[in-house]
């Protein structure tokens, strides 16, 4: 995942919103019937869970990608890393990571983060290459991320460019669950004043609260484990096996 700073929590002008979705079971069943790609008919027949079916009956996979910028309409996706986990175990021997030539160019920025250089990508494949293996590993999952406004956006505006039209798909956001937790009051002016900072929510400083050990940073399948491992950390420390997946996606 790609964080240049504290505007990264911000969503970039002019991407797209992503639409209000209350019943991802109903979305699916309705795009599986309107999607005129074969690849997009197969991801949405694959179905969705429920709303009200507990989180420990939810198929599951992290997933993290690396860009060259933050905004889908002027970045690209150089590299993927997913693998699939439940409550009790986390597969990382089914662990997948493609390196990928994006349709925009490198920044100097992303170069320093991620450590994927010009002639990594050089002869690298285009995303529409690995998107029959992408999609079908995603097929009827729910998707662990840390912060949204990376992964669904990129996705979305990657296959709307290859496919003629985008993808949406139910994420729980690591981010957004700290958030709950460590951003539900503002800082006062007081404290603003005295210089204090709010608590941190990214990825490794988020993992920290939990014991969890530091990964190197900015690496697509090492970042899937790291949210992967995040969230059976705050599910086992805030929530429960029984809670319903609706409280968790979006």
């Amino acid at each position: 995942m790609l964080y240049l700073g504290p505007s990264a929590l911000k969503q970039p002008a002019g991407q797209q919103q992503d639409p209000a979705i209350s019943d991802w079971q109903q979305y699916y069943q309705q795009q599986a019937e309107h999607s005129q790609h074969p690849l997009l008919q197969q991801f949405y027949q694959a179905g969705m869970v429920g709303a009200d079916t507990p989180i420990s009956k939810v198929p599951l996979l992290a997933l993290d990608i690396e860009t060259t910028g933050l905004d889908p309409a002027n970045s690209g996706i150089v590299s993927i890393g997913l693998l699939p986990m439940d409550l009790t175990q986390i597969y990382a021997s089914k662990a997948q990571q493609w390196l990928l030539k994006p349709r925009f160019s490198l920044s100097d920025e992303s170069v320093t983060l991620h450590r994927i250089t010009h002639t990594d990508i050089e002869q690298a494949p285009d995303l529409s290459s690995v998107l029959p293996q992408l999609l079908k590993l995603m097929a009827g999952k729910v998707v662990i991320v840390h912060y949204r406004g990376i992964e669904r956006p990129f996705l979305h505006a990657a296959l709307s460019a290859r496919l003629g039209q985008g993808i949406y798909f139910p994420v729980i956001d690591t981010m957004a669950l700290e958030a709950r937790l460590h951003r539900r009051k503002a800082l006062s002016l007081w404290q603003q004043l005295r210089g204090k900072q709010p608590l941190s929510i990214r990825l490794a400083d988020s993992r920290l609260r939990y014991g969890l050990p530091p990964y190197r940073p900015h690496h697509a399948v090492t970042d899937a484990l790291a949210c992967a491992e995040l969230f059976r950390a705050q599910l086992a420390a805030r929530f429960s096996p029984d809670t319903p997946v609706s409280q968790l996606w979006c």
